[in-house]
């Protein structure tokens, strides 16, 4: 399998940008084939990133000071929660439901699905720092709150991490599936 380093690639590889050429992005919402199906799917991409950035304000507020310790603990439960959860089903539906659909309908996209299907690989290390940290963290914040802060550092660079990956996957993902499901008239 050939690997594709995320924190390089600067946008979709050019040899993977066959349809884009003739789909381009701006194109996609008044095109006939662009169904609610695929839009909502766009729209958990839109979700992912949001949350991503909920949790990344968060932890900069409360290093900052400008967040109460409760507060924070809960939305990290819960933003965190709500995070990890959906993008492990959501990545789980498109490496064995979505990606083998797209694959069948077009094979010259094999290596984009499988340059995806690493990104899922390399997400789920991101999301388990997440998880680590921010479970740490919670347990300390009842235990010993002091002994809480040092965790948010971690925190912090997790999700600017999540944040910085899924702002490249997401866009990447998208250019490679959207025209293949334009041109191939998929999920209508």
């Amino acid at each position: 399998m050939t690997h594709y380093d995320i924190n390089v690639r600067q946008g979709l590889p050019q040899d993977m940008q066959l349809l884009l050429r003739d789909y381009p992005r701006d194109a996609w919402p008044g095109h006939p084939n662009f169904a609610r199906a695929t839009q909502n799917w766009m729209r958990a991409h839109q979700m992912f990133r949001k949350l991503a950035e909920i949790l990344e304000a968060d932890t900069k507020g409360i290093l900052d000071k400008q967040t109460d310790p409760e507060r924070f603990a809960a939305r990290l439960g819960h933003y965190g929660n709500q995070l990890i959860g959906n993008l492990h089903g959501h990545h789980g539906w498109e490496d064995h439901s979505f990606f083998p659909e797209l694959q069948a309908a077009d094979d010259r996209f094999e290596r984009g699905l499988e340059m995806l299907e690493s990104d899922h690989v390399e997400m789920d290390g991101l999301l388990d720092n997440l998880t680590r940290n921010a479970n740490r963290y919670l347990k300390l914040s009842d235990l010993s709150p002091k002994d809480a802060e040092n965790e948010l550092p971690a925190i912090l660079a997790n999700t600017q991490a999540i944040g910085r990956f899924l702002t490249r996957h997401l866009a990447d993902e998208e250019d490679l599936v959207v025209p293949i499901i334009l041109h191939h008239k998929l999920r209508g």
